[in-house]
């Protein structure tokens, strides 16, 4: 009986140990499971610092854009005379800007303002004038830049010219006046205008041919009417010894019919010839 309770006190003894043993074990198991979490929140929270710091990085360094200066180039001689055929004002005054010559021609002497007389672009005209073009220029035919204007066609631009004293009566090396360019151009509107600034109606070119001339060889119906009304002599004859209605071609019976009906108006009182009529 002594030996069982001895026994019994022993396994009890072994028990305990067992237990223990298991608790100590257990005890240990979760300290290193709660050391491995605490490991692991550390390393998490590591790593959320880590993340949110590569997102400020992220905004706070900022890409830098490379500005790249532009240069422009100066405009050359070719491209200014483009540029007063094109209307293309901001190329024109970089060129006069840059200290360029306004009066700079081509081959044939044709200015960078008869270029823009001829095409009827009125701010270039403007602008040229404005920086020191001379109106006067000639080309090689001895063309001025009114010439080239009532070639053109545009009013406005031969208002201009007229604004800053182009003569309406100046010659080319043809001896034509501006109102036989018109003419010949059929450009009605200039040269009623021409007409009514006082230009000379009866001026003779090389050939001896008026405006007149001009008008009834070209069938230039309108512009016959306007001469013989303000006053265009109808018996000037020209270097043939032709007058205007001694050219007239058999087709032509309008212009004849005309030339005739309107003769006999200014004979009889009803058209008076205006003080533009003078002979060169």
């Amino acid at each position: 009986m002594e030996n069982v309770a001895q026994w019994a006190g022993v396994m009890d003894h072994e028990t305990g140990q067992e237990e223990k043993t298991q608790v100590d074990e257990r005890t240990g198991r979760i300290s290193l499971d709660l050391c491995g979490e605490s490991l692991d929140l550390s390393a998490e929270q590591d790593n959320s610092e880590l993340g949110k710091r590569k997102k400020k990085t992220k905004k706070t360094f900022k890409p830098r854009l490379s500005v790249e200066k532009q240069v422009i180039e100066p405009v050359d001689t070719a491209e200014f005379m483009n540029a007063a055929s094109e209307c293309k004002l901001d190329i024109i005054d970089r060129y006069l800007e840059d200290g360029g010559n306004p009066n700079a021609h081509d081959e044939l002497k044709r200015t960078a303002l008869h270029r823009a007389c001829l095409e009827g672009h009125a701010p270039v005209v403007q602008m040229l004038l404005g920086k020191g073009a001379d109106i006067n220029l000639k080309d090689q035919l001895g063309s001025r830049a009114i010439h080239w204007a009532c070639r053109g066609g545009n009013l406005t631009v031969v208002e201009v010219l007229k604004s800053h004293g182009a003569d309406l009566n100046v010659r080319d090396k043809l001896h034509s006046t501006p109102l036989h360019v018109a003419t010949r151009t059929g450009h009605t509107s200039i040269v009623e205008y021409l007409l009514s600034c006082g230009a000379l109606i009866n001026s003779r070119d090389r050939e001896g041919d008026t405006a007149l001339h001009d008008a009834v060889r070209l069938n230039r119906y309108k512009i016959v009417k306007l001469l013989i009304v303000a006053g265009a002599d109808t018996k000037i004859k020209n270097h043939e010894g032709l007058t205007a209605v001694q050219q007239v071609k058999q087709w032509q019976f309008d212009i004849v019919e005309t030339l005739q009906r309107l003769e006999k108006l200014r004979k009889v009182g009803v058209l008076s010839p205006s003080n533009n009529s003078g002979e060169e």
